[in-house]
């Protein structure tokens, strides 16, 4: 399976359902690649409101 972005968190996974919030609701058609460490620290994290470090897309269609 390719890379989807999930359209809830943005999380980018191989799963079939995102390791993030558990939702199933996937997209292979997504843009923009931010990899969060600490999202404690991250200004990129706070404004996509990302509580966990990992992959995520900035945008998800």
């Amino acid at each position: 399976m390719s890379k989807v972005a999930c359209r809830d968190c943005h999380r980018v996974t191989r799963d079939e359902v995102c390791p993030a919030c558990g939702s199933d609701n996937l997209s292979d058609d997504w843009s923009g690649y931010v990899v969060i460490i600490d999202p404690k620290e991250s200004e990129i994290a706070e404004k996509m409101e990302v509580e966990l470090a990992g992959s995520y897309a900035l945008k998800v269609r």
